[in-house]
């Protein structure tokens, strides 16, 4: 498995390739912006900044434990902080995992403009679905 695309209806909407095949267990979300994801100031909508952070740091949660990065996790709480407007080009949101145990998972994630400038951060609390909920 490396890139996944069109896996859920928001993934088909918004548009993002959620990308896990690196070899240091962290999921990349892309997304090429365009006009239809833009706010009314003409930058990046808030909610698809926390979208892509949410996809990245949860494929990487699920990356702890399934190579395929599709286990489950469910977001148990997820803080955005918007750092730099966010302009039309190609954005990459990264997770990465910072504590936790079998179940529940703590992470980080970026969220950077090509041209590396950091637009938002994230912190996120993930826990593993069961398995009958696969």
């Amino acid at each position: 498995m490396g890139l996944i695309h069109n896996e859920t209806g928001t993934q088909s909407l918004i548009g993002y390739e959620l990308d896990v095949a690196g070899d240091d267990g962290r999921a990349r979300c892309h997304l090429q912006l365009d006009d239809r994801h833009l706010n009314r100031q003409n930058i990046l909508h808030g909610g698809i900044a926390a979208t892509l952070l949410d996809n990245a740091m949860g494929a990487t949660a699920s990356l702890s434990v399934d190579p395929t990065g599709k286990h489950p996790f469910a977001t148990l709480s997820l803080t955005v902080n918007y750092l730099a407007p966010g302009h039309p080009g190609q954005v990459q949101a990264i997770g990465r995992i910072t504590g936790g145990g079998s179940s529940t998972l703590f992470l980080e994630g970026d969220l950077r403009h090509h041209d590396g400038t950091l637009i938002a951060t994230a912190t996120g609390v993930f826990r593993k679905s069961r398995p009958e909920a696969i």
